[in-house]
């Protein structure tokens, strides 16, 4: 599992590496990184909403 976060971080960062980007497809199961992003992404959304409404205090 920490392989997929790892992947799914780099790729966020846009950091990933090719041959890491092509052992990541050649594992042929891609949900776990659909699940892994998708929670990344609202993390990534509630950490930003979490600083607006700090920063408008």
């Amino acid at each position: 599992m920490w392989g997929v976060i790892k992947s799914v971080l780099a790729a966020f960062f846009g950091v990933q590496k090719e041959g890491q980007r092509r052992q990541d497809f050649e594992q042929g199961r891609p949900v776990p990184f659909l699940v892994a992003g998708v929670l990344m992404a609202l993390v990534l959304v509630g950490l930003v909403a979490l600083v607006a409404v700090l920063a408008s205090r």
